[in-house]
Parts: structure tokens; C-alpha cells; sequence
């Protein structure tokens, strides 16, 4: 029997606790610093808003971990030794067998004046939330910085309390760097809709200290000052790979494994947002902090390590997310522009709160990549049709397929196929929806 031990309690390294668990009597140690338990990262804003409690987002009872044979430790590896196969938890010595790294992520910071002061923070971690508890009490006024998904759940957070948020977004719009036009458009409007001060075009210059070592405002590049007691710095997160800083252990910008998340250094893994992978598939990045990713490699590596050596194959690209009462999904390979070869075909509805975008091939037609706001697809429906190259016109076809909204809620295949005929001078009908079809993707 080998010790495993894994550094990391995100849901990289509890996924792949437990499917080392599902293939072996393995010894199984967690170690994290953060937590004593593993908890839905994607939930904390709602902890914060009041909708759930710590307790709520935690997916497993605590007697989970000793009835499955999963050993927890809290405590900060200080250091690793990777000839001597040990760690150092905090002066304690802990042999490994095989080791697997899923640290996960940091916030960046860019070097403004005032970054460090009390009041400004980001939003990764449990410690994270504690600590915007702290700082927003009584505040008048929050500046968020930063154009990506944990800025707009901030801002919703702060929102949720009636604290006035004004978003500054260097971009010309929300989210420009992954969204096409229509969509970043929408983005912004539902953002703008729920009264938060959206400043787009606009950077930050300077976190403004108040004498005493607390935020009292910040001064745009264009010389503004927005007086405020807090300052979230949402501007992208990037590998947490301090720890290996000064060891044999070979970085980029995150840990750099093979496609069997090994590194060079020998039984030594890495998963999850600290991974960067050497030879990523077409049109994949080399790391990618994404909840989905990070489960798969997790359940990769476990096969691995349990003597079963896999490829991480990531299959097709998917995320999505929820804020405020826009809920978007994103499938596939699609990019704010085309790309020579291709063509694309929107439909939004008359309010402005639905849309889909289909990416295809210009010639074959086979669909590419589909983006979703508004209106919630079955993922392995539309996987299945991207992964089988199925043409646009099966896929409107077939639409009602797809669509995983409640029982009775009202649909518009019939509205887009109407508007693609009209564009391109065909007759697409939609059909009704099939369980065998749907089954089949499924299974």
C-alpha cells in the first residue's frame, strides 16, 4: 500500500481523493491550510449574500472523510523535498509516496500604489470571504476592479447589501476578451440594469491611503477620484506555485506536466488552475482555472496514480456561470471574432435577456462551438453535436433536444429557425423533442 498525499482540499485534489479511494486501499492525506473540510468554492458569494451558510456548501458530511479512509490535515506546507519524498507542514515532517500538487490559484496584483492597504482584497478563498465580512462593514461605497466573472460576483455581493459599487473595466466592454459583440452588449446592460456604476474604458491608477493605512478612495487614469472604503482587485487569477519556487521542480507561469499531469519530478503530479500543461490540445490553453478542468484532472490523475497511466483528454471546452438574472453557458470553440473558415448566426430575443450563438464551419457546416444566455441547454446534447461535427441545420433542427429549461417554460426554436431561413434562404423545421435522441447523447 502506497501514502498518497495531496496538496490542495480544492475540488482538483477532493476529486481526485476520492477516485484514488474508488480504486484502491491506498493511504489518502489532504492537506490544505484554507479549510478543515472541502467546500463549493463557486458558492462563497452566496454565503455572503445570505442565501446559504458555510455549512450548506460543504457537499460531503464530515463523517465522510473517515468512513471513506480520506485523512484531513489543516496546516501550510512550508516546504518540499522532493529527493527526500517530504513535506514540511509547519515544522512537521510528512513522507509521500506519490504526491499530488492542486494549489489552485492567486489573485494578481499589478504593483499600483496602495494595493496592500487594509480594505483592498480579493475573492478566492474562505479566508478571502472572512475577510471582505470585515471589510464591508459600514462602508459607503465599493470600487471593484476588473472585467471577469469575480468582479461581477462581487459587485452582485456588495449589491446584495445595498452598498453602491462602481466597476471599473479597462475594456471597451464587460468581459471583451472572451465574448463576441452581442453578448458582452447584454452583459453590460444587465449589469447596468441592477444600478451598478459601470465605467467602461477606464483603469486604475492609484489606491488612495487615508493616513492610517486604510483605503479612502481611488484615482482613475483619467485623474477621477471615486472616494470609497473598499476595493476589490478582481483583474485575473495565475498559478500559486510559490511554494516551489526555489526547488527542482520546473515552472512557468503554473506547474508544467506532461498530458498524464506528471511533472519532472518523479511520482510528483499537478492538477487543477496550478497545471500548465506542455502540449495543450488545438485551441485549448495551457492552463485553465475552470471548476470543470480541474475535475477532470482530478479524476485523471487518480487512475494514474492508482496504476492505471491515462492521458488528460479534455474533451470539449464548456463553462458557465450565473450572475445577477443572467445564467450563460459556453460550448465549444468560439471566439469574439471568426476565424478564417467560419461563420456565425445569432438570434437574441426582443427583451434583450436571451440569446444564442452558433459557431460553424463555413463549408461542411459543422457546428463549432454555441454560446447560451438566458436559456439553459443539455450539455451532452450540444457536446454530442459539436463532438460528432453535426451540421447547423440538424442542430436547429433538433433544438428542442437541447433545451433543459423547466416543464412548460416557453421556448423559441421555432423563432430561431425562422430568423436563420430568413438569413440564409433555407426551410429548417424543428422537430419535436426525442428521449431516444437525447439518451444517446447522454449515455
Amino acid at each position: 500500500m502506497q501514502k498518497i498525499v495531496i496538496i490542495g482540499n480544492g475540488i482538483a485534489g477532493i476529486t481526485a481523493a476520492r477516485h484514488i479511494r474508488k480504486n484502491s486501499d491506498d493511504s489518502i492525506l489532504v492537506i490544505s491550510g484554507e479549510t478543515d473540510h472541502f467546500f463549493s468554492r463557486t458558492a462563497l458569494m452566496y454565503i455572503y449574500m445570505g442565501h446559504m451558510t458555510y455549512e450548506h456548501t460543504k457537499p460531503y458530511e464530515d463523517w465522510f472523510w473517515v468512513k471513506n479512509k480520506i485523512d484531513l490535515k489543516r496546516g501550510w506546507v512550508n516546504g518540499v523535498d522532493f529527493g527526500a519524498k517530504t513535506l514540511d507542514v509547519e515544522g512537521e515532517q510528512i513522507e509521500y509516496d506519490k504526491l499530488i500538487l492542486a494549489t489552485g490559484s492567486k489573485s494578481n496584483k499589478f504593483g499600483w500604489p496602495g494595493e496592500n492597504l487594509e480594505g483592498v482584497q480579493g475573492l478566492l478563498s474562505k479566508p478571502d470571504l472572512d475577510l471582505m465580512e470585515t471589510n464591508t462593514k459600514s462602508i459607503n461605497r465599493a470600487v471593484i476592479v476588473g472585467g471577469g466573472l469575480i468582479g461581477v460576483e462581487m459587485a452582485e455581493m456588495l449589491h446584495s447589501r445595498n452598498i453602491p459599487v462602481t466597476l471599473l473595466v479597462r475594456e471597451t466592454n464587460f468581459m471583451d476578451f472572451v465574448f463576441p459583440s452581442p453578448e458582452k452588449e447584454m452583459i453590460d446592460g444587465e449589469i447596468m440594469d441592477h444600478g451598478i456604476d459601470l465605467r467602461l474604458a477606464t483603469e486604475l491608477d492609484e489606491i488612495i491611503d487615508d493616513g492610517g493605512g486604510k483605503v479612502k478612495g481611488v484615482k482613475t487614469s483619467d485623474g477621477e477620484i471615486i472616494d470609497c472604503e473598499f476595493v476589490g482587485l478582481t483583474v485575473g487569477v495565475s498559478p500559486n506555485i510559490e511554494l516551489f519556487g526555489d526547488t527542482t521542480l520546473e515552472t512557468e507561469k503554473g506547474i508544467l506536466v506532461n498530458n498524464y499531469l506528471e511533472t519532472n519530478e518523479k511520482d510528483v503530479y499537478a492538477i487543477g488552475d496550478c497545471a500548465q500543461l506542455s502540449t495543450p490540445d488545438e485551441g485549448r490553453r495551457p492552463i485553465e482555472a475552470v471548476w470543470y478542468v480541474g475535475r477532470m484532472m482530478g479524476e485523471t490523475v487518480a487512475r494514474t496514480v492508482t496504476g492505471d497511466r491515462t492521458a488528460f483528454k479534455p474533451g470539449i471546452w464548456f463553462n458557465s456561470a450565473k450572475f445577477f438574472d443572467m445564467e450563460y453557458q459556453t460550448y465549444g470553440l468560439i471566439y469574439p471574432e471568426c476565424s478564417s473558415g467560419e461563420k456565425d448566426f445569432y438570434w437574441i430575443d426582443s427583451t434583450r435577456k436571451k440569446c444564442l450563438h452558433f459557431c460553424f464551419d463555413s463549408e461542411s457546416l459543422a457546428l463549432k462551438g454555441v454560446n447560451a444566455m438566458g436559456i439553459r441547454l443539455r450539455h451532452p446534447v450540444v457536446e454530442n453535436w459539436i463532438q460528432n461535427k453535426s451540421s447547423i441545420h440538424t442542430c436547429l433542427e433538433r433544438l428542442k433536444d437541447a433545451y433543459f429549461d423547466p416543464e412548460l417554460y416557453k421556448t423559441d426554436e421555432a423563432a430561431i429557425a425562422k430568423k436563420f431561413n430568413n438569413e440564409n434562404g433555407t426551410s429548417i423545421s424543428p422537430t419535436k423533442k426525442s428521449w431516444k435522441r437525447i439518451l444517446e447523447a447522454i449515455s
